[in-house]
């Protein structure tokens, strides 16, 4: 689905999110070659968005955590002419995205664009499928909104917050989510909420700030299951049109159905 501005003063914003990346150019996750699933959302970004502000990557670019596998997305993105930002998820190796990211600032933690600030965490621990904020993390964070109070802000990360209503997810999700939402608490322009990890698509509202998760663009999960469950639906993504006044329009946009099919059969990853 395109992006239609209301109006000129806003900045469009693409999200890209779960690639599950191999070393291989042909590697694969539970039967979906991840490399060109990735590409095909690309092509889609492409097709539907024609002035894009910037890209962010919400972890999990990688499956396996190699410097190649980043060095795909990199290349594959690059596709698309707009500045970007990258943080980690759980899949990731943070010393090979950012030898990756060499010579760009994909890794700079908070970018201005519009009238908004965009701030992406690292709620990555090593090691652990959950997902966790240090203290240098919610510093970061309160630092970024109290340098700002002019700016409407948008917060990052890879793991959710909140539950989203699969049981299976809830123990893998972040561990200090009171935290957290202690901090955007204590600041009135925190608009909204964006992450990955979750392979499906979220968006909710808690005290005025939109809560929002999207596919993957490979392999999705079946939203409201107890027990690990593949989806049917294709891979996608999500843009989000910031508006100067704070408004956010946003959609996911998926390829066409069939195109790429995961195993319905796995049991995990």
């Amino acid at each position: 689905m395109p992006s239609a501005p209301l109006n000129s003063s806003s900045v469009l914003v693409v999200q890209l999110s779960d690639s599950h990346l191999f070393a291989e150019a042909h590697g694969q996750l539970l039967g979906m070659k991840t490399a060109d699933s990735l590409k095909a959302v690309i092509d889609l970004v492409l097709a539907e968005q024609p002035a894009i502000d910037l890209v962010l990557a919400t972890g999990d670019l990688s499956q396996d955590g190699t410097v190649a596998s980043y060095q795909t997305f990199r290349e594959s993105s690059e596709l698309i002419q707009a500045p970007k930002r990258w943080l980690p998820g759980n899949h990731d190796g943070l010393r090979e995205m950012a030898i990756a990211a060499q010579q760009s600032d994909f890794l700079e933690p908070v970018v201005d664009v519009g009238n908004w600030r965009i701030t992406m965490l690292d709620s990555a621990v090593p090691g652990s499928v959950p997902g966790y904020l240090e203290d240098k993390q919610l510093q970061l964070l309160a630092q970024s909104l109290s340098e700002a109070p002019q700016r409407h802000h948008l917060i990052c990360l890879h793991h959710h917050p909140v539950p989203i209503g699969a049981a299976w997810m809830e123990p893998i999700g972040l561990r200090n989510p009171e935290a957290l939402f202690a901090v955007l608490e204590r600041f009135p322009q925190v608009k909204a909420l964006l992450w990955g990890h979750v392979h499906q698509e979220f968006d909710q509202l808690r005290q005025g700030v939109r809560l929002m998760a999207s596919p993957s663009t490979c392999i999705q999960f079946a939203p409201q299951s107890e027990d690990f469950k593949l989806d049917s639906r294709a891979p996608g993504y999500r843009w989000l049109r910031l508006h100067d006044d704070g408004q956010i329009e946003t959609a996911v946009s998926r390829i066409a159905a069939g195109l790429f099919e995961a195993d319905l059969s796995g049991v995990g990853y």
